[in-house]
């Protein structure tokens, strides 16, 4: 407790210096949550800041107890009245009312009601909320929340939480300290959270001795009559990361307009049959991109000719999922013995196990496991955060991105991006979880807050400057950093 309270203390005023000289009020509550308050509290005094602490209920743990007897005993002041949160002119203040074990679905009630009430109200006149391991009300494992504050920073220690990566919107920017807990990236059944680190450690190098064929030649079957954008769209995310080469297999209404918007990328119409196919498709490709506005007439028969006659990577997204919704059990096989990654939105998804997409929003963490074991493939759950699950288990979390990814076309960037760096890696996990990571990370260089008036071409343009991201310097205890994301109204 001793450590939390002084490293979320000493964040704190790093990143909040030019409000402390209004003080820094503490709200507490009665578990350790309001203990980790206390210390907050008493680090701050005994920093020369003005604080004060509303014990909107009286600390009950032994430790809380031993922790407010201490800080009082050091001069800091306290008043036990929940009211007594509304007034004041603090610019920030802290909430430690209630911690990890709440339930999302349960109100918040009596004086911790009227205390997360008063910091709303606060918020919306200029103050800034600063959460101890989670805003209050807040269920650390489903995100959910009835009225959770809406916090400017969330300070949570050891591990982040599933929640965090749900509630974006309530934690604001999420910092993770050590206090002695052990690495976060294997807590709360996440294997690994994608940091710059992992990204830049994972990436493959292109070598100097390259040439267009070494660097992946990438085929993206889709485009049907009046969906050629999404065709040219994956392809531009293809060439940004890296590819060598790229040909658009498309329906013959949409070549023009292909070889207009994209002429760097070789193109041809669907096939007819399995020999053309193989002559100048499989035959050429190292990775096949299946999906991008492909359509519904003749999707089933050109995707299950495609992984019949071609037995390298793929990718399978949009439309070429749906064509096997509610019978994966097709599916299956037609992916075995190779790198397969599927790249499903929640609704996606849903169509493909036949299932409701609250139930799959509701298990995003562990439903991509499932199906990758039923598949065989590698699957990647779109949204926030993104889950990338293999059939060994292996899990990879990517928690980048803004909204302004909540577009259309934005999956089919992605496929491009996640085919060039399969035909590069030929692991489809790794390629999965890298594209995820540069494509949100591409949007969030662009803009974390503002939205509106970007669009897909922007994250196009910033694109290749994440493949020389810079790595940020250590600064402990700070594991990990997840910026505030989204428009605030």
């Amino acid at each position: 407790m001793q450590r939390a309270g002084a490293a979320a203390a000493a964040e704190i005023v790093h990143r909040f210096a030019d409000r402390l000289s209004h003080g820094v009020v503490v709200a507490t509550g009665p578990g350790n949550n309001g203990g980790d308050g206390w210390v907050v509290a008493h680090a701050l005094h005994a920093a020369g800041v003005r604080v004060r602490v509303v014990e909107c209920l009286l600390a009950r743990t032994p430790d809380a107890l031993a922790e407010r007897q201490v800080a009082l005993a050091a001069g800091v002041h306290a008043l036990e009245d929940a009211d007594a949160l509304a007034g004041g002119d603090e610019l920030v203040i802290v909430d430690a009312l209630l911690g990890t074990g709440m339930r999302g679905d349960q109100p918040l009630t009596g004086a911790i009601g009227l205390g997360v009430s008063a910091m709303q109200a606060r918020e919306q006149r200029g103050a800034v909320i600063v959460a101890l391991d989670v805003p209050t009300g807040l269920d650390a494992t489903s995100g959910l929340h009835i009225s959770a504050p809406r916090c400017a920073l969330t300070l949570t220690f050891g591990t982040v939480k599933r929640g965090h990566l749900i509630a974006r919107d309530r934690c604001g920017a999420i910092v993770v300290l050590d206090i002695g807990l052990g690495a976060y990236t294997e807590s709360a059944g996440v294997a690994r959270l994608a940091t710059a680190a992992w990204f830049r450690g994972a990436l493959p190098t292109i070598d100097a001795s390259a040439h267009k064929g070494s660097r992946g030649k990438v085929a993206i079957i889709g485009g049907a009559e009046g969906m050629a954008g999404a065709v040219v769209l994956a392809a531009r995310g293809a060439f940004r990361s890296g590819a060598g080469m790229v040909k658009c297999v498309v329906a013959k209404e949409s070549l023009l307009a292909v070889q207009q918007a994209e002429p760097a990328a070789l193109a041809s119409a669907w096939p007819t049959s399995d020999e053309p196919f193989s002559d100048s498709i499989a035959g050429w490709a190292d990775v096949l991109l299946i999906g991008p506005g492909l359509g519904r007439v003749r999707a089933r028969e050109l995707v299950e000719r495609a992984l019949r006659v071609f037995r390298g990577p793929v990718v399978l997204d949009a439309d070429a999922l749906n064509v096997f919704a509610r019978d994966v059990e097709t599916l299956a096989p037609l992916l075995s013995d190779r790198a397969a990654l599927l790249t499903p939105h929640a609704a996606e998804f849903a169509r493909l196990v036949d299932r409701d997409v609250d139930e799959v929003l509701s298990t995003r963490f562990d439903s991509p496991r499932a199906l990758a074991v039923r598949t065989g493939a590698t699957v990647l759950l779109k949204g926030v955060p993104t889950v990338i699950s293999s059939p060994n288990g292996e899990t990879t979390v990517v928690a980048e991105g803004t909204p302004v990814l909540a577009t259309g076309g934005s999956g089919d960037v992605l496929g491009g991006i996640a085919a060039t760096l399969l035909a590069q890696t030929d692991d489809a996990h790794r390629a999965g979880a890298l594209a995820a990571f540069a494509h949100g990370r591409a949007a969030s260089l662009m803009s974390m807050i503002q939205v509106r008036g970007y669009t897909l071409d922007d994250v196009l343009a910033v694109l290749p400057g994440v493949w020389t991201l810079e790595v940020p310097a250590p600064r402990p205890p700070l594991l990990a950093e997840l910026p505030a994301v989204g428009e605030h109204g």
